[in-house]
């Protein structure tokens, strides 16, 4: 909500300070460069995890995450040494003509499953070493720290590429108002920080599945340079290949819905006539 009110201020301030401003040029899009920055909120719908090994093959069903926001400091989000930390996207586009623009982007959400909630588990934990060695049939686990911890944190990574279709809307003076629609595909490549059954901590970069996703946006120009744009971002997730411990043997499965709400600041321009 906050970002919404900073939006409405700008908006505001600009509108009454440069009242004799000519009207923007919303045409001529054709070769133009752009590029964002911003945050995003983000969901994710119940996920069926499963984990396999050398000596374990489970599923649990209907695991609940959530994402994890970090708290608003501008030495963290403004700060270039510290940026990336909270959750953010990053664009950079090119438009093929007045409407049309192809680009490639990060998404940087975070993925925390939700401590001690209870799940049903089904398969084998043939490991004598831990309570949890036997076999389950649609059984009730809580999912504290002794079994499970599960995240993506650093983080579920989205690098994706997008078509993109920008409609203009509405000028006054300097200001202009477009929709924006596009559909983006792409990899996902998570920092998995994970403790299973005891066994050593393991947090480390791996590609482990792929992303689809749809995007809705108003795109708020100043200028005919710089924008504000809102986004709402929905889209599914598979990753078949995630990394649990240092072992290549042991590893998890899992896919789900996800959404977005995101609020970015960026620059269109030409880097030649």
């Amino acid at each position: 909500m906050k970002y919404y009110i900073f939006t409405f201020l700008v908006i505001t301030i600009f509108n009454q300070s440069f009242s004799q401003v000519e009207p923007v040029n919303t045409s001529g899009r054709k070769g133009d460069f752009y590029i964002y920055w911003g945050w995003n909120l983000s969901a994710y719908g119940k996920s069926d995890i499963t984990f396999t090994g050398d000596n374990y093959d489970f599923t649990l069903e209907d695991v609940v995450a959530y994402d994890r926001q970090s708290d608003f400091d501008p030495k963290k989000y403004l700060n270039p040494g510290s940026i990336t930390i909270p959750q953010y996207n990053f664009r950079i586009g090119y438009f093929i003509n007045d409407k049309y623009n192809i680009s490639i982007g990060a998404d940087h959400m975070k993925y925390v499953m939700l401590r001690d909630q209870t799940v049903r588990i089904n398969g084998r934990i043939d490991d004598t070493s831990t309570l949890y060695n036997g076999v389950y049939n649609n059984e009730e686990i809580s999912l504290d720290r002794s079994f499970l911890q599960f995240e993506h944190t650093d983080g579920l990574n989205y690098v994706n590429i997008g078509l993109r279709r920008m409609d203009h809307l509405w000028d006054y003076k300097f200001f202009s108002l477009q929709a924006v629609t596009g559909l983006e595909g792409g990899i996902i490549i998570p920092k998995t920080n994970t403790k299973l059954l005891g066994r050593q901590r393991y947090d480390e970069f791996h590609v482990s599945g792929y992303g689809l996703s749809a995007v809705l946006g108003i795109n708020f120009e100043f200028f005919e340079h710089f924008f504000v744009q809102t986004e709402l971002k929905g889209g599914y997730i598979n990753m078949n290949d995630i990394r649990t411990t240092a072992d290549t043997s042991d590893s998890a499965s899992q896919s789900f819905l996800f959404r977005q709400v995101n609020m970015v600041f960026g620059a269109r321009f030409k880097l030649w006539d």
